[in-house]
């Protein structure tokens, strides 16, 4: 299992030692949530903190958008190159189109579902991208508890993935924790994104082994 910190989640204060902390403990990646106010009712980081967030770890980036104006975010946010770009299916008409622009820019292209979008949606999108993100909360703030319509929906992406014998990984963002992490993957997810979990332990190393199901 991959694990993939939320910044949203880290103290604002203290974010640069927050993040080489978990860095050095072990994260995969580095799940940067981007708001714009409208899509979801919050504001959080924009290219300028991300590009500061560069000079002080090596870990991949994972850029999740939760905006309305899709396509020109991901413009703003191509020059810094993270390993990923996802969006929302529910805020882009022409998303095969994002994506395809996306990896020509040589950054892997992701989609995200909100909780009460069925996986069936995106059934003609899945060869144009490398990552699916089922949100496991109703996005916007952190803290929130894991809503458990959504193993039902890792399932089901799953066999669709494996249908096709595409290579798509399965990212699950929203109230994961230590105690969910087997059942996330016995249901097939692959990236589990944790925000408070992580950076409200008191050993963050430990809270991201337990989430990796290494013990």
């Amino acid at each position: 299992m991959y694990v993939a910190p939320s910044l949203l989640s880290a103290n604002f204060l203290n974010l640069e030692n927050e993040i080489k902390e978990v860095s050095q403990a072990g994260a995969d990646l580095l799940h940067i949530d981007v708001m714009d106010g409208h899509f979801v009712p919050n504001l959080t980081f924009g290219p300028c903190v991300i590009e500061n967030i560069l000079k002080i770890t090596s870990v991949p980036l994972d850029v999740h958008l939760m905006v309305h104006n899709v396509s020109s975010f991901v413009d703003l946010f191509i020059p810094i190159k993270p390993k990923f770009i996802s969006f929302h299916l529910e805020a882009e008409n022409h998303p095969i189109r994002v994506c395809e622009y996306i990896r020509k820019n040589g950054i892997h292209p992701a989609i995200v579902l909100n909780p009460h979008t069925p996986v069936s949606s995106i059934e003609h999108i899945l060869e144009f991208v490398d990552m699916v993100l089922l949100m496991s909360v109703n996005p916007g703030f952190g803290g929130q508890s894991f809503l458990p319509l959504v193993y039902n929906k890792i399932r089901q992406l799953r066999e669709m993935i494996d249908r096709k014998n595409l290579k798509v990984f399965i990212e699950v963002d929203g109230g994961v924790n230590g105690l969910n992490a087997p059942d996330l993957d016995e249901a097939g997810a692959d990236i589990l994104v944790a925000g408070s979990y992580i950076f409200s332990s008191q050993d963050k190393k430990t809270a991201i082994n337990s989430l990796k199901l290494e013990f």
